[in-house]
């Protein structure tokens, strides 16, 4: 990549829809400096690891990305665009997203990154197969253009200027039977064997598609070459190469100079002595500081410095035991220095916050090198937290940001580093070495995490929901963890800025957690906004505090920090269950589980030893499983007949949707029922009721059209297609311009007991603290317990 000049964009709109094989051939065979430019963040997606919804986790599949792109070595940007779900055409989508916002998104990226060449995933039709697929080649298009045009976002050329990317392309696919390859389009041989990899570009891809884990894109590594193909969508036409009519060497810019250094440096790097090659690399440095081009001699002087650095075997890491800290507090640090070179490696000057250092101290070769420190973390030091998650959203379907320059980056760069001022061989290099956290684990072995900085103090409810019942009060309870000074205060409860209760004079003590209680009256109660959060804040004189912390781990990605406001959302109604006592059968993860034993309801995990037999069974009221149960766990193609026997029984099974992935097996009911890739994505879509007087809808809580309303993201996804007539369906809906479709819940009796399968989206609805969803959950729980 340091030889050729172009830059090559790719385009799609969510997490795993780049296409890694080609992502890892342009980078690794043509070394041409590649980034993949996701829409979203994929936000509305499922989660199969756990129950992380909505910006949380879009969170996760950012960082999900990133070890992608660690691995096939192509940059990562985003724009702000939220992805508020499935949606089946552009216009859907463009009611939600606004275009010209994105577009603008989009032009600042390409104004920035400067491509040659775009590349889209998808095509602006219907063949994309999702709205946010085909709006995301409408942005494309629109942002090709503008990109190029000083009277477009003019507001941006106080930092960038104008730039006229080469041509647009579409990278045709070919997803199943949904073929849109043609072999008259433009053909690229790509996943050929790199033997400094050991591994095929296709093989490396696999890799690399495979950290995708929440999504379940788990991708086999195939060896071999295969045809990527494209279609010209605009700019100029193709002949010969990807890259025709592009600026590819030095040479094109009258500096075959650099071209020649850099030939001459690839014929005598010695891998097994790598720091032998840093002369003629600190000459090349110096050439590269002579170009003209101030962007291109950024870039170029950014690689050749990682390049130099990494020759010199240089690698610094400035660690502290302590995992997170606080504004003001005091921490000791190491700052561990080490190269491998023989070429000298001095240490000028160390900056720490407001410290300076000047050791002028030359690292022995292969000697590691440990200054030590103690540091106050600054008064004005922000929480850690994702830039794009710490300003309010600016719509549903787009993330604000404090300033446009962040719109692109995948995360912003820690603000606390040490500053380092080397020299090599007369040159100066500044390293920036951030603050980390640095344990061994006894199993990972050294763990090495970013520094988290947490407010003094976090409030959380105890409770992510609480149930008021009848015409009793209801009390909350609010944690306070104070990590630092003694403060007095108010703490103030408030539902859309409206105050709703207080606890006055309060003092919280240094390093001690607090639990405080605050009753709301009935007459609160009733004027309680339904589905609405109801925030904590704690007032002192000087400062308001409201944050509450929440820590995402899992072992593919680092550990991951985030705030919402103190918040819990109150389910305020008649809403009664008979079942005291539930079976749960864990699919992908979701919050279900959770929200019943919140409600009162006794829930157990279902074990292998409890599904064995089905008197096992008996001493529950119902048995459910959770989403995509039928995907992820191979068991059920044993444990289904045993829930046949159970349900036949007299007992009950809940069955939430799965899909036509991986199905352990097809015979998922008492009867035959056949899934479909049908869905209602449209949360607003009118509700039919079938069969208006079922027990289901009546007993022991009254279903009305009204408890469809303000459901989020989707009424369903993988409606049943066909079923055997022993089935009863309670509902009718459909999107815009289609079919009335009637899966959304089907019931059949079988023996003495009940089998309900429905893909409505309950494991969205509930963790809202949706009433109507709740109401009609809890019916399918009782409808057993009723006719006892």
């Amino acid at each position: 990549m340091l030889k050729n000049l172009p830059r090559v964009l790719y385009l799609a709109a969510h997490p795993d829809d780049e296409n890694t094989g080609l992502l890892s051939w342009l980078v690794n065979d043509q070394h041409i400096e590649t980034a993949y430019l996701s829409l979203t963040r994929g936000d509305g997606g499922q989660n199969l690891i756990g129950s992380e919804q909505g910006a949380a986790l879009g969170l996760i599949r950012t960082y999900e990305l990133l070890e992608a792109r660690k691995i096939d070595g192509a940059k990562q940007l985003f724009s702000t665009a939220i992805d508020f779900g499935y949606s089946k055409s552009s216009e859907d989508t463009f009611t939600q997203w606004n275009l010209d916002s994105i577009t603008k998104d989009v032009v600042w990226i390409i104004r920035n990154f400067k491509p040659d060449l775009i590349i889209t995933r998808f095509p602006p039709t219907s063949a994309a197969g999702h709205g946010q697929h085909s709006a995301s080649a409408t942005i494309a298009e629109a942002a090709f253009k503008a990109a190029a045009d000083p009277n477009k976002y003019p507001e941006q050329l106080k930092a960038t200027q104008p730039w006229q990317t080469k041509r647009l392309l579409w990278n045709t696919f070919r997803f199943g039977d949904n073929n849109t390859t043609d072999p008259s389009q433009f053909k690229v041989e790509v996943g050929q064997y790199d033997p400094l990899l050991g591994m095929g570009y296709g093989e490396l891809a696999g890799v690399s598609r495979s950290k995708h884990q929440s999504q379940g894109a788990g991708t086999p590594s195939v060896a071999g070459v295969r045809s990527d193909y494209f279609s010209p969508v605009a700019g100029e036409p193709l002949q010969s190469s990807l890259f025709d009519g592009l600026t590819h060497s030095f040479a094109d810019i009258d500096r075959a100079d650099i071209d020649q250094a850099i030939d001459q440096l690839l014929d005598e790097y010695d891998f097994k002595q790598p720091s032998a090659s840093l002369p003629s690399l600190l000459e090349l440095r110096s050439k590269l500081k002579s170009l003209e081009d101030a962007d291109l001699k950024k870039r170029k002087l950014a690689l050749i410095d990682q390049i130099i650095l990494s020759s010199s075997g240089f690698m610094g890491e400035m660690v502290s035991n302590q995992s997170s800290a606080i504004p003001g507090e005091i921490l000791t640090f190491d700052l561990n220095l080490i190269s491998r070179s023989q070429i000298p490696v001095t240490v000028q000057k160390i900056v720490l916050l407001t410290k300076e250092d000047n050791p002028q101290r030359q690292l022995p070769a292969d000697s590691l090198v440990n200054f030590h420190f103690q540091l106050e973390i600054p008064k004005d030091t922000k929480p850690t937290e994702p830039y794009w998650l710490s300003t309010p959203q600016k719509s549903t379907s787009q993330y604000a940001v404090e300033s446009a320059e962040q719109v692109g980056l995948p995360f912003q760069k820690p603000d606390l580093n040490a500053k380092i001022l080397l020299t090599i061989g007369e040159q100066e290099f500044w390293v920036h070495v951030p603050f980390s956290y640095k344990k061994l684990d006894p199993i990972k072995g050294d763990v090495v995490e970013q520094l988290q900085i947490t407010p003094p103090l976090n409030i959380s409810f105890t409770q992510p929901i609480f149930f008021a019942k009848g015409d009793s009060t209801l009390d909350l309870t609010i944690n306070i963890q104070n990590h630092k000074n003694k403060y007095t205060g108010d703490l103030i409860l408030t539902q859309n800025t409206k105050e709703i209760g207080v606890l006055k004079d309060v003092t919280l003590f240094p390093n001690q957690d607090s639990v405080f209680t605050i009753t709301l009256a009935k007459e609160t109660l009733d004027e309680l906004q339904p589905n609405e959060a109801i925030e904590a804040t704690f007032h002192t004189s000087e400062h308001a505090f409201n944050k509450n912390q929440h820590i995402i781990k899992y072992d593919h990605i680092p550990t991951l920090q985030y705030f919402t406001p103190a918040s819990t959302l109150v389910l305020n109604g008649n809403l009664t269950t008979t079942a005291k006592r539930i079976g749960y059968i864990q699919g992908a993860g979701d919050f279900i589980p959770t929200f019943l034993r919140l409600a009162g309801i006794d829930v157990t995990f279902l074990t292998e030893a409890d599904l064995s037999n089905a008197e096992n069974l008996k001493e529950y009221d119902a048995v459910i499983t959770g989403i995509r149960a039928i995907n992820v766990e191979e068991r059920m193609a044993r444990w289904m007949s045993v829930l046949n026997q159970y349900i036949f029984n007299g007992g009950t099974v809940i069955m939430q949707f799965n899909t036509l992935q991986d199905m352990s097996t097809t015979e998922i009911g008492p009867y035959p029922f056949t899934i479909s890739r049908n869905r209602v994505a449209e949360e607003n879509a009118k509700v039919t009721f079938l069969d208006p007087k079922h027990q289901l809808l009546n007993t022991p809580n009254k279903i009305t059209e009204d408890d469809f309303d303000g459901w989020i993201q989707e009424m369903g996804p993988y409606f049943p297609s066909e079923w055997d007539s022993a089935y009863t369906p309670l509902f009718e809906m459909h999107d815009q311009g289609e079919e009335p479709r009637k899966g959304a819940l089907l019931y059949a009796s079988y023996g003495k007991g009940h089998f309900i399968y429905t893909p409505l989206s309950f494991f969205r609805q509930l963790p809202v603290g949706h009433s109507g969803a709740s109401k009609l959950f809890f019916n399918l729980l009782s409808i057993g317990q009723d006719e006892k």
